[in-house]
């Protein structure tokens, strides 16, 4: 009966698992003790705690994992063909096709505590916690280990009949719930993920070295971007969908069946000249409700100048090296650092 409310709320699967991953500690910990987490201090903060939900949420006994398809309903069937060509086009800005629409965190935790509600009033009393890429969780082991896919070799979920253009919540219950049968991997011997990846963040096949990765580079790290790495960035100023436009198993991506996830005019295509120029009230508005607002006005303008520069670099107009010009004297110092080097061509 879960399934049927799951589907009600818009979950595409709904998969179920216990709470031990003590098999995950010792990669968990290799990982961080290589300082793959870069900046990301929290990663660190909780120690193995992260593989222990019945630590994290104390009575926890079962984890219920959910998949929420975000590709727009209005995509192509190219649509893979037609965002590696966005590369090409070094005026325009590219952002993460996950990061078009609203804010998931939102979205799937308030559709996640929807079905945590429904559980309640159909099987009595009983605790729990949603989460959605938030706190300390293991996410992709959980849904691996609940039979939603299998990890790919990007370390992403994959799905077969979905790729992985989707989202993960879950359910921490202290329910002794039957758990769903996780599935076999099926990357084979292809390794386009990792051949694509514009700065070799995926350092073998399951390994993420997350201070290389453009999508951490863009939205987690606070400060200047490492120099070797900018000119690798191109016009990516949000994220970095190459692992997964190139991943065959993206041919079966769904289309989500909710508007919420639908693409907002300004953020796909947009002149990067014309991003540049956004003040703080305009980046604001134009974000309102989107998850890149997190990353506020200073770091939005560092990663557009960035590109700039790559522009620049490629040979674009003198219009460019205008716009970044009325940039040279911001208030901040992380934008004037980036905005020269742009300029430095």
């Amino acid at each position: 009966m879960i399934r049927v409310w799951a589907r009600e709320f818009g979950f595409s699967q709904i998969g179920v698992t216990g709470v031990d991953l003590s098999s995950s500690e010792a990669g968990l910990s290799a990982w961080l003790a290589a300082g793959f987490h870069g900046g990301m201090g929290y990663m660190e903060q909780h120690g193995l705690k992260r593989a222990r939900p019945a630590e994290l949420i104390p009575g926890t006994v079962s984890v219920i994992t959910v998949r929420m398809d975000y590709l727009s309903a209005a995509a192509p069937a190219d649509w893979q063909t037609m965002e590696l060509q966005r590369f090409h086009r070094r005026d325009e800005g590219t952002v993460s096709i996950y990061a078009r629409g609203r804010d998931y965190h939102k979205v799937l935790r308030h559709l996640l505590q929807l079905l945590a509600e429904r559980m309640l009033a159909e099987w009595g009393p009983f605790k729990y916690r949603v989460f959605t890429d938030s706190a300390p969780v293991l996410e992709v082991e959980l849904a691996a280990r609940s039979g939603q896919g299998w990890r790919g070799k990007h370390t992403l979920m994959l799905n077969r009949e979905a790729g992985s253009m989707f989202f993960l919540g879950e359910i921490y219950v202290d329910l002794p719930l039957m758990p769903t049968e996780p599935l076999a991997g099926h990357c084979g011997n292809c390794q386009a993920c990792i051949d694509i990846c514009p700065t070799s963040a995926i350092v073998a096949p399951y390994q993420l070295d997350a201070r290389r990765c453009i999508s951490y580079l863009t939205i987690e790290h606070a400060g200047s971007i490492p120099l070797e790495l900018r000119t690798l960035m191109g016009n990516r100023i949000y994220g970095c969908d190459d692992c997964q436009l190139v991943c065959p198993w993206n041919k079966f991506a769904q289309r989500s069946a909710l508007p919420d996830f639908d693409e907002r005019s300004g953020l796909t295509g947009s002149q990067l000249v014309t991003l540049l120029g956004w003040t703080e009230e305009e980046f604001m508005r134009h974000t309102e409700g989107s998850p890149i607002r997190r990353i506020g006005h200073e770091r939005w303008l560092r990663n557009i100048a960035v590109a700039l520069g790559n522009a620049l670099r490629a040979g674009a107009s003198e219009q460019m090296r205008d716009a970044l010009a009325c940039r040279v004297s911001h208030a901040s110092a992380l934008v004037r650092e980036h905005v020269l080097w742009a300029l430095a061509v």
